[in-house]
This record gives C-alpha cells, structure tokens and sequence, in this order.
C-alpha cells in the first residue's frame, strides 16, 4: 500500500499573457534545470524528443497531447536515455493547465504515474517527494521566465 498520493498538483499565477506562458509549458523538457529557465539542446528520435540539458543529462520525453493555448501534457521517464527499451508504466505523466484570469494566467501542473513505476516503495517515495518540492521551484521559475518579457517590454 502506498504512503502517498498517486499525483501532485501545483499551481501559480503569472501576470503575463496566456501565449508567452504557452511558449515555454509546450516545450517538452523546460523543466529540466535547477530553478532557472535554461535552453537545452532538442533532438526528435523514433517519436520521442530528447531532451539534452548540461546538468541533468539526457531524457527522453513523449507528447501526448497539445490543446493550445490552454493544455500540454508529456509522459517522460526521469533519467531515461535514447535507445533503451521504455515499458509502459514507466514513465509519469505531466500535464499543464493554463486559464486565463484578470492581469495573466493560473498555471496548473499535475504530475501522476508514480504508483506505476518499477521501484521499490522507498524509491516511489522518494522520487515523487523530491518532484513535489521540484514542481514549486519550477512553477516559481516558469513565473520569473515569463515575467522577464512583460516587464522588459514595458
């Protein structure tokens, strides 16, 4: 039996328009960094996007859906390497949500799959309380990356 949700919701509000934040939450991978908004290296392989950051390394990331500009959602496998042999139920899915709402948008991010993964229950635990922590820095990042041209062009 599990000790934690199988999901983790977070949201912030971003006093910018809905299509600069649209810009950075429908690139597979942004949130591969250490709280700063950082480009990475894309390459498209059997379907997948590899995502290349200097820090982290290498992942593979799958689109599943983009409704723009309001919803993206990818299924990645955190650490995974092109090329290997990814099962189903092996990666988390992450969804964005984005509503418009006076001065910016609400950003939503749901992350869930953790219960599925192929790890012992200190491991599921660990990754998805090390993702609950990283989602807040990222969401608190993705605010600062999308403030950054409203203010600027101001």
């Amino acid at each position: 039996m599990s000790t934690f949700s199988d999901s983790i919701e977070r949201q912030i509000d971003i006093d910018a328009p809905i299509g600069r934040v649209w810009q950075l939450v429908s690139e597979p991978g942004w949130w591969i960094n250490e709280g700063e908004i950082r480009e990475h290296r894309l390459e498209e392989r059997d379907g997948l996007t590899v995502v290349h950051d200097a820090t982290h390394g290498v992942f593979s990331i799958s689109t599943v859906e983009f409704r723009e500009p309001t919803f993206a959602s990818f299924r990645w496998e955190p650490g995974s390497v092109p090329g290997d042999k990814r099962a189903e139920g092996k990666q988390t899915l992450v969804e964005f949500f984005l509503e418009e709402r006076p001065g910016g948008v609400t950003l939503k991010v749901v992350e869930s799959g953790f219960a599925a993964l192929p790890l012992s229950e200190e491991d599921r635990v660990k990754a998805f309380n090390g993702n609950t922590e990283g989602w807040r820095i990222e969401l608190a990042a993705a605010r600062t990356f999308s403030l950054a041209d409203v203010t600027a062009a101001e």
